[in-house]
């Protein structure tokens, strides 16, 4: 199999051919925003632990900060595998693979408004 060498991917820079280097560019760059993303969410996970008042039931306000971290976590192992996927395609010269990344974070982002919409219900 192409991309492969004794059971493990072989290394990018031994893969296909260089691609235009702006294409390169774009994919690193795709691969920032995705981190900034991450971090972000981190962020709002550490606020939430330690910034804003108790909402809703007992230890509420630790689980939400918990799954935001973890959701970074996730964003951001999972923008690795794409933008290796992305630039390894791009160096053998096939087509781009799908993403489920920006429905992975649209619906990331949704289930813990939800979550946090309840809380402060629950809490008011």
């Amino acid at each position: 199999m192409i991309g492969r060498r004794g059971g493990r991917r072989t290394p990018l820079r031994e893969v296909g051919e260089d691609p235009d280097y702006r294409f390169t560019l774009a994919n690193e760059r795709t691969f920032l925003a995705w981190i900034r993303t991450a971090l972000a969410l981190l962020a709002g996970g550490v606020a939430v632990v330690t910034v804003l008042p108790d909402f809703g039931p007992d230890g509420s306000r630790r689980v939400v900060g918990l799954l935001l971290m973890a959701f970074s976590a996730g964003v951001s192992a999972a923008s690795y595998l794409r933008w290796e996927r992305s630039e390894r395609a791009m160096r053998l010269g096939t087509g781009l693979p799908p993403t489920s990344m920006t429905r992975l974070v649209a619906s990331g982002v949704a289930v813990v408004a939800v979550v946090v919409v309840a809380l402060v219900v629950i809490g008011a």
